[in-house]
Order: C-alpha cells, then sequence, then structure tokens
C-alpha cells in the first residue's frame, strides 16, 4: 500500500491572476450559529437574537449577524486559498447587498486579482483574491478582497509535522 498524500492547499505558484475558485462546501445556518456568535461578542443589537423584535423590523425576522457571515464565507474558502497561508494581510471593500437569514446555505467562490513575491519573505508571495457568498438562491450577500501571505512550494513550516505511529496502519486490527 502506497502513502498517498492529502490535499495541503495551494501553495503561491499555484494561483494565476484570473482564476476563479468555487469552493466546495456550502454551509446551513442555524438559530444557534446566530446566537452564539452574536452573544460570544457581545452584540447587543436584537435584529440578531430577539425573534419578537426583529418580527416587527422589514424583514420580518432575526438578521444572520454579519460577523457570521463573514467568517463562514472566509472559512468555506480557506481549502482553496489560503490552508498555506502564513498570515492574512487585510481586507478591503467588504459590502453586504443581501440579507442572510437563518435558514440560509452560504457558498463561496473567489477570483485571484493579483500574485507578486514576498519583497521581505522569499519563502513566500502575496495574494490578493475577491470572494463573494452567496446564499442558496444564488444571491450575492457578501463580497469583500483579502490580501495574504502564502507559501512557496517546498517552503512550508509543516513538511514534516505529522507524527509518525508505532505501527503502520496496515497493521491495526
Amino acid at each position: 500500500m502506497a502513502l498517498q498524500p492529502g490535499w495541503a492547499g495551494r501553495f503561491f505558484e499555484d494561483f494565476g491572476v484570473g482564476d476563479v475558485y468555487r469552493h466546495p462546501l456550502g454551509r446551513t445556518l442555524s438559530e444557534t450559529d446566530n446566537t452564539w456568535l452574536t452573544m460570544l461578542t457581545g452584540n447587543t443589537n436584537q435584529m440578531h437574537f430577539n425573534a419578537h423584535y426583529s418580527a416587527q423590523s422589514e424583514f420580518g425576522r432575526s438578521l444572520v449577524n454579519s460577523g457570521i457571515t463573514m467568517a463562514l464565507v472566509l472559512g468555506l474558502s480557506v481549502s482553496d486559498l489560503s490552508q498555506q497561508a502564513i498570515a492574512n494581510l487585510g481586507w478591503n471593500k467588504v459590502r453586504m447587498p443581501h440579507p442572510v437569514f437563518v435558514g440560509d446555505t452560504l457558498y463561496a467562490e473567489s477570483l485571484v486579482l493579483d500574485t507578486r513575491p514576498s519583497k521581505s519573505r522569499p519563502h513566500a508571495g502575496v495574494v490578493s483574491v475577491r470572494t463573494r457568498g452567496l446564499n442558496q438562491d444564488g444571491q450575492v450577500c457578501i463580497v469583500y478582497e483579502r490580501s495574504f501571505l502564502v507559501y512557496r512550494r517546498g517552503m512550508a513550516h509543516d513538511a514534516e509535522l505529522f507524527p509518525v505511529a508505532d505501527t503502520p496502519i496496515e497493521a491495526e486490527v
């Protein structure tokens, strides 16, 4: 049996300006997701946690906390974009053109806007992308631009990080 490497993410050399990644996973937002993050962050806007209050609003129901929307869409993009990132460098032009509600399923896609070698870190490069989150009906709920520092191929710090087991996997019962 041959050891097959798992998906490790993309390295700087794998990105090309104009590439589009449709990130494969979608995630449905629950009431629990919304309440937990809203309370964790100390957000006191009742539109996120008071059903009676938000039912009287123009939306007629609670809005999902925008921090969840941002974090979820970012998370959905990690396996394709920043699994090998060293650090996020910034977010720009964040817009939320459509509300997100409990029960919505979000998907994400990203367009590579720019790539450049790092001036200060020869083991890395800077990638800039535009990412958008869409709900199950294809409505764009969030759009932002993000830049991150990502390792060059063969330069990642975790190449030998996986521990060696005492016994091979095929020998276990």
